[in-house]
């Protein structure tokens, strides 16, 4: 039992007073003559026994009808919590990711998880709230029970160590609150996957939502498998996670017509992928639509697609030595290839193109250095494989342009290339894995040079730079004419040599992924005071951009929120379409396993939304015990009373 007001116990001590005048009588008895002296002793003694005995049960009821006054001011209750003052925060993180689709007991999670909040909260209790992509502060239930009950998904999922992060910046600054914190989710398993509260001040209550049933079929992704002079194969890869073996069907639209269907027998291994084919027409233009029947996950049944949109990369190769393997590389099919002897340049050819590749030249004099120069700035992309007679003052100049460290004094040793940044966006989907025993390539001569570990593509054996970058210039430090280098001949040579050509122009993609960063270039020419937009039949937003002499530079990142397709404007122009489908990490429904964290650091786990805001109910409940002790007085009073009245 717990005081509000401690101090007012102090008067307890007064209750002395009473039992000082209970045991000092301060009336004296008068002794009067009697005949009967016999008689008057037995009277005597009877008086005094029933006195002494209402004297003492008077004594009692006072001091117990005082006590109780006495504790009802000083306000007793009885609570889990320190003080009675103490404040009780609570914060509320829903996840409302794609995964929570999934099927409970009682429904959809999220729904679920609203409802079970709508119900055990009271309506007027201060409590802040927020989920991947909205957050609703010192509010109330009544306040933003709408929003709860139209809630969306959302396509970009918060970490559990940024949730919990959010969650504590919610809490006030009183050090003197309890401060819950509860995280309510289906937990899937994820890389970064990781939860820890580094807080003794806050108690994590982690809420697991379980789905009935871990199955679901999802498109993963499509792809270009192969290519001819009149058509393309579309392979699509359907992830199926359901233990028995079943057939679905995948229907294949070019805007709402329906193209194609096809059926796959999935396989009832689990957590396998399996792949569907298409062949289309190659010279069309095709806004696909990809759709499955699955009643577990939603989400992931659909993906959108484009072709037809396709500009050729222009490609410039400024030659002073051979460049067959220049034309194989960049063929006619995808780029716009030109080659030109150096003697011949025209610099005013140079904006118009989306990359330039220096081949082998002996000496870069300081008018193609400026040409260069405002080229990179218009956004194309460089490429420069130095000669082995090459004029070295001439490129270190051109390298300060690019903060590239410069070349030193040709080195006539044979080395080998033996490492490769997988990390490096050149190499992104080339590697199914590391590889250990690869066939390097090598070189007879090269330029040493300091260039940083995160500059580099490809490295020496002794760790020194064979080919890097920075700031869309790329740079070999050996050239790769047959005398000098067998690089021609490596694998090593299409992934770099094609991805630099690709790059140059980040445009050829099928689709592109919500809620990550996006950068799409448009091969258009526009005034400095146009800008495109993208629009769909939800409107239309202004992205970021940049105009270039030859394109514009497009970025996304919040937008769209929906998956579908996007019609890129010029005014009132449409200049291209693009897809933005949802992420398909969520589509393998793993979960992480609490149970080693329950009672650990503050921390509780559950399965229940109403267990967990009950036991905060209960933690912070608080019973005043006054009244009864006010209840209490009265009786004795009343006691006191009837012995008074009744005990001769």
């Amino acid at each position: 039992m717990q005081f509000k007001n401690p101090e007012i116990l102090y008067a307890l001590l007064l209750l002395i007073i009473p039992i000082i005048i209970h045991l000092f009588q301060l009336r004296r008895f008068k002794k009067v003559a009697f005949t009967n002296v016999q008689f008057l002793k037995r009277v005597t003694l009877k008086t005094r026994k029933s006195s002494q005995l209402k004297k003492w049960l008077t004594l009692l009821t006072r001091l117990l009808l005082f006590g109780c006054i006495i504790l009802a001011f000083a306000q007793p209750y009885l609570s889990n919590t320190d003080s009675f003052s103490t404040e009780n925060e609570t914060v509320i993180y829903l996840d409302n990711s794609f995964s929570m689709q999934a099927k409970g007991e009682n429904g959809n999670l999220l729904n679920r998880a609203v409802q079970d909040i709508l119900e055990q909260l009271n309506m007027d209790e201060e409590i802040s709230l927020f989920t991947n992509n909205s957050s609703f502060k010192n509010t109330t239930l009544k306040a933003i029970s709408n929003d709860l009950i139209k809630m969306d998904y959302s396509p970009d999922q918060l970490s559990y160590e940024a949730a919990i992060l959010k969650g504590k910046e919610l809490f006030s600054d009183n050090e003197n609150s309890i401060k819950n914190l509860i995280l309510i989710s289906d937990f899937q398993q994820k890389a970064e996957a990781s939860i820890a509260l580094k807080d003794s001040f806050t108690k994590l209550k982690l809420v697991k939502l379980i789905p009935s049933s871990i199955t679901n079929i999802a498109i993963d992704s499509v792809y270009i498998s192969k290519e001819t002079t009149e058509n393309l194969e579309l392979s699509v890869k359907v992830n199926n996670s359901k233990d028995d073996t079943q057939s679905v069907a995948v229907s294949l639209f070019n805007d709402e017509k329906l193209i194609a269907k096809s059926a796959i027998n999935l396989d009832s291994s689990g957590q396998t992928e399996n792949q569907v084919v298409f062949t289309i027409p190659r010279d069309i233009k095709f806004d696909g639509r990809l759709s499955i029947e699955d009643a577990s996950l939603q989400y992931d049944n659909t993906l959108y697609f484009n072709l037809g949109n396709a500009e050729k990369i222009k490609v410039l190769s400024i030659n002073q030595a051979d460049d067959g393997f220049l034309r194989k590389l960049y063929s006619e099919d995808e780029f716009e290839y030109t080659s030109i002897n150096f003697d011949q340049l025209d610099y005013n050819r140079l904006l118009n193109q989306n990359l330039v590749v220096l081949n082998e030249l002996e000496n870069i004099p300081n008018s193609l250095v400026n040409a260069l120069d405002k080229f990179t700035q218009e956004g194309g992309t460089v490429l420069i494989i130095p000669s082995e007679n090459a004029n070295v003052v001439s490129y270190n100049q051109m390298f300060g342009t690019y903060s590239l460290s410069p070349f030193g004094t040709l080195i006539s040793s044979e080395k080998k290339v033996t490492n490769i940044n997988f990390s490096h966006p050149l190499f992104n989907n080339v590697f199914d894995k590391r590889i250990n025993n690869f066939q390097y390539p090598k070189v007879n001569s090269f330029y040493p040079t300091t260039e940083s570990s995160t500059k580099t593509v490809l490295s020496f054996e002794n760790g020194q730079a064979y080919l890097s970058e920075n700031n869309e210039v790329f740079r070999f430090s050996a050239a790769l004419n047959d005398d000098n280098s067998n690089f021609k001949n490596s694998p090593l040579i299409v992934p770099a040599l094609y991805n630099i050509g690709k790059q140059s122009l980040k445009m050829g993609n099928l689709y592109y992924t919500i809620a990550t960063k996006n950068v799409i270039d448009v091969p258009v020419s526009i005034s400095q005071d146009d800008i495109l937009s993208l629009q769909n039949e939800n409107g239309s937003v202004i992205p970021l951009q940049r105009t270039y002499a030859n394109k514009v530079e497009i970025i996304t990142n919040e937008y769209p929120q929906k998956a579908g397709i996007i019609t890129i404007k010029n005014k009132d122009q449409s200049v291209k379409n693009i897809s933005f489908n949802y992420d398909r990490t969520e589509s393998q429904l793993k979960y992480l396993n609490l149970e080693n964290l329950n009672n650990r650091d503050n921390i509780a786990v559950s399965d229940s939304v109403v267990s967990v805001i009950n036991e905060i109910k209960s933690e912070s409940k608080v019973n005043e015990l006054w009244k009864w002790f006010v209840i209490f007085a009265l009786a004795f009073l009343l006691i006191e009373l009837l012995i008074l009245k009744f005990l001769k």
